[in-house]
């Protein structure tokens, strides 16, 4: 259960950079690399979708950012799962509230990981 909302079929499907531009140019007519691009069937308060994540881009993003990759790899998953439940990014004032959130999600995990190793 997630924000109150049920866990219904989620898929994550690690890829490449050019099978996502690919994706990004078919479904989104965007010619541009992404780390994520996710596919939301959710109903109601079922949450389904597909999330689509370059390990490439998630590798290079986390050179750039000096992160480790598993650290900016449950981001991104993070940010995909958060889409699925609601919450955008396309203005400044959410991507603010969406890396809260991140933020938020990357805490609860390590405290989980921490718990079980």
């Amino acid at each position: 259960k997630i924000e109150n909302k049920n866990v219904e079929n989620l898929s994550f499907i690690f890829c490449n950079d050019s099978f996502l531009l690919n994706l990004n140019k078919n479904y989104l007519n965007h010619n541009t690399f992404t780390d994520i691009i996710t596919f939301d069937y959710t109903e109601g308060d079922l949450i389904s979708g597909d999330i689509f994540i370059s390990l490439d881009r998630v590798e290079e993003n986390a050179i750039k950012y000096k992160l480790p990759f598993n650290e900016e790899l449950f981001r991104v998953i993070a940010h995909g799962i958060l889409h699925l439940i609601g919450y955008a990014d396309g203005t400044n004032a959410e991507r603010l509230g969406m890396r809260a959130k991140e933020n938020d999600c990357l805490f609860i995990w390590s405290k989980i990981i921490k718990r079980f190793t």
